[in-house]
């Protein structure tokens, strides 16, 4: 895994498979010398935990955090648009990376450094798993604001899964401009109005 490197950024993204809001991604570069106890894949996390960790990650690690909007989505399909969000994760860190750690098959595309896709990366590498703890507390955060602005949609709560909550309240009140219209839950419904 890159030896000889010294700033490895982990890259994660989370909001691949929600119906509404933006994917996010997040880069990380750990200090070797400082790592947070208890890092883990974010999914293996209590929503509690992953708070207090993202605490500790942003006090004492480069991070950077970057999305791609429900539009981007629509526009350009869901895979290239967490692929650039990467990317933008990755450029937007404080200080550049030397090479890169990504979770999933894809490696970030347009970038000039080395990069290696390691799958279930966020069980195996630290790096990614801060980025996923990152790009997940990012994300619910966010659509935890949109709860406020898109009222009726409890999106807080389910954070734009396909819930039952969620498709209920799509049935009710049709979707909203963070629908992705791409997906066909979506699409469907637009079609039967």
């Amino acid at each position: 895994m890159l030896a000889g490197y010294r700033r490895i950024a982990g890259i994660d993204e989370v909001g691949r498979g929600p119906l509404a809001g933006p994917v996010v991604a997040a880069a990380v570069i750990l200090d070797p010398e400082n790592i947070p106890e208890g890092i883990d894949d974010s999914k293996a996390l209590t929503a509690l935990r992953r708070q207090e960790l993202y605490e500790e990650i942003l006090g004492c690690a480069d991070v950077a955090v970057a999305y791609s909007s429900t539009a981007t989505v629509d526009r350009i399909n869901i895979r290239s648009a967490a692929l650039l969000a990467m990317a933008r994760a990755l450029r937007s860190l404080p200080q550049p990376a030397d090479a890169v750690l990504v979770d999933g098959r894809d490696k970030v595309p347009n970038i000039d450094l080395p990069c290696e896709a390691l799958i279930g990366g966020d069980a195996s590498s630290l790096s990614i798993a801060a980025a996923s703890i990152v790009a997940k507390v990012s994300r619910d955060r966010m659509m935890a604001h949109c709860d406020g602005a898109f009222a009726g949609y409890e999106l807080g709560s389910h954070k734009g899964y396909a819930t039952p909550a969620h498709r209920a309240a799509l049935t009710r009140l049709g979707p909203c401009r963070l629908h992705r219209t791409s997906f066909a839950p979506i699409a469907a419904l637009l079609a039967s109005k």
